[in-house]
Formats: structure tokens, C-alpha cells, sequence
């Protein structure tokens, strides 16, 4: 599988995925796809800007489709700026290509059938696969759930990785979460202050 997918698969198995932001891990994801495409040749980084390279079809098809929408223009687009755009929803993506691929299944939480519903990972190869790579510390999808707040591992980039490319992607994903909860706590902030006028005599 992908770096994304077991990424997903992790997060969900880890048991965090409730305390995990749909938006921190969509982020990531993008740059789990982001690096895959640069193993495979599909890209390149320079000077922080994703350049295409050889097109290619990644056997992988949500991979496929990240390939697909690299910008193949000048002035090509800065890693960021893929990490929002790619990063849009992309969760509830893989999410339910996971589950169309017999990798999740939903299950009621709690006693009652009707209840709400959680997801979690069919024992499958995949799965397996993804908790070794897991339980062998592998840098980049170490890192990835590192930024996320999945795992006990330092909240920077993880030691380990000696790929300069991803290296960047990673710690573009840092900065993209960090950004992303200084919305959050602006919008709670903007939020209070608005209540707290209603409550004004």
C-alpha cells in the first residue's frame, strides 16, 4: 500500500483517531502522497516548488489521482500550497476508499446498534504491513503520524530521515498543522468573544 494508506490504517489502529483533526490528517496525507510521488519519479522539489516530472499512472489509483493533479505550468506550485489544496477532505477520501477496499469496516461504538459509529481496520495483509512499517519506527510515516499527534515521538521531524526531499515535505506538514491550529483557536477565541456579548445586560 501507500505511505497514505497506512497512515490511515495507523491512525485508525492506533486508537487516536478521535482526537486526531479530519484537517491535521488530511494534511498529512497530501504529504504522504507527496512523498510517494517523489520515490517514484513522478516529481521533483526545487527551491520548495513541485515540479513534475515524467508523467506516470501509480498503480495506486487515489495516488494516481494526486499525480494527476500536480500543476504542470510555471510557476509551479509551492509545497504548501499543494498540502491545502490536495488536502481538502482528504481524509473522508481515503476513508472511503479504504472501506470500498474491504481495509475498514464501521462498527457501532458502543452498546446500542444505532449508536454512534467508529471505524476500524480489517485484519488484513495491508494492515500488517502497515503496523510493521510502523513498529520498525520507519522515518517518514513516523514522522507523518508525529504530526498528527499519533505516537510518543518528538513533535519536530523525526531523526532518521536522510532524504532531503521529504525532509521538506515533512516539515511543510508540521507548519501546516501548527497553521491550521492557530485557525482553530482564533475561530474559538472569535467565538467566545461573540457569546460573551450576548450575555452583556
Amino acid at each position: 500500500m501507500t505511505t497514505a494508506k497506512d497512515l490511515f490504517i495507523i491512525a485508525v489502529d492506533s486508537g487516536q483517531e478521535s482526537t486526531v483533526g479530519q484537517g491535521d490528517l488530511s494534511l498529512a496525507l497530501a504529504g504522504a502522497e507527496l512523498i510517494d510521488l517523489l520515490g517514484a519519479g513522478g516529481v521533483t522539489l526545487e527551491g520548495g516548488h513541485v515540479v513534475p516530472g515524467e508523467p506516470s499512472v501509480p498503480d495506486d489509483r487515489l495516488l494516481g489521482e494526486a499525480g494527476a493533479r500536480i500543476v504542470r505550468q510555471t510557476p509551479y506550485e509551492r509545497v504548501e500550497d499543494w498540502l491545502w489544496r490536495r488536502g481538502r477532505d482528504l481524509a473522508a477520501t481515503y476513508q472511503t476508499a479504504l472501506e470500498v477496499d474491504g481495509e475498514l469496516t464501521q462498527k457501532a461504538d458502543g452498546r446500542l446498534p444505532f449508536g454512534a459509529r467508529r471505524v476500524e481496520p480489517v485484519d488484513t495483509p495491508s494492515r500488517h504491513a502497515a503496523v510493521d512499517r510502523w513498529e520498525r519506527r520507519e522515518p517518514v510515516l513516523t514522522a507523518l503520524a508525529s504530526a498528527v499527534g499519533i505516537g510518543d515521538g518528538p513533535s519536530d521531524v523525526e531523526p532518521g530521515l536522510d532524504d532531503e526531499a521529504a525532509t521538506s515535505v515533512i516539515a511543510a506538514v508540521h507548519d501546516a498543522v501548527m497553521e491550521l491550529e492557530a485557525v482553530r483557536q482564533r475561530r474559538t477565541i472569535e467565538n467566545a468573544a461573540f457569546a460573551n456579548v450576548w450575555r452583556v445586560p
